[in-house]
């Protein structure tokens, strides 16, 4: 059997160790043997920090998802749909509107049109 030595900790730093300890390991000397062996063949240090973690990083998605669907909305409002809606009216089967030219005059309105007309009391007074 080894022999065991003492080492004195904070009480709030050795509580916390007991505590972790019974929730993952059988006994003290388990937990920090596997606490070192990680630290050991990971080759990093309890001082650096591993990166984002899986909080950030679902925050991070959220927002560029919410970014890309802003995109998507947009492009919709401004290019897909006025898009649709030309096509759409292409392919309708109306006929077009015809139009007359600016110089055309149709000269059967302009001869059957009076231009001037006489005042009915002036044509009842000159025959009194």
């Amino acid at each position: 059997m080894d022999s065991f030595i003492t080492i004195r900790f904070k009480r709030k730093t050795a509580k916390r160790f007991q505590e972790f300890s019974k929730k993952n390991f059988k006994t003290h000397t388990e937990t920090m043997e596997a606490i070192l062996d990680f630290f050991f063949y990971n080759e990093i240090s309890p001082k650096e920090k591993l990166g984002p973690t899986g909080r950030t990083i679902e925050a991070n998605l959220k927002k560029r998802m919410n970014a890309i669907i802003a995109i998507i909305r947009a492009i919709e409002k401004g290019q897909t749909l006025p898009t649709v809606a030309m096509l759409s009216s292409l392919f309708e089967q109306t006929e077009p509107v015809e139009k007359k030219l600016i110089l055309e005059k149709n000269r059967n309105e302009a001869m059957g049109q009076v231009r001037y007309r006489e005042k009915d009391s002036v044509i009842n007074n000159t025959r009194k």
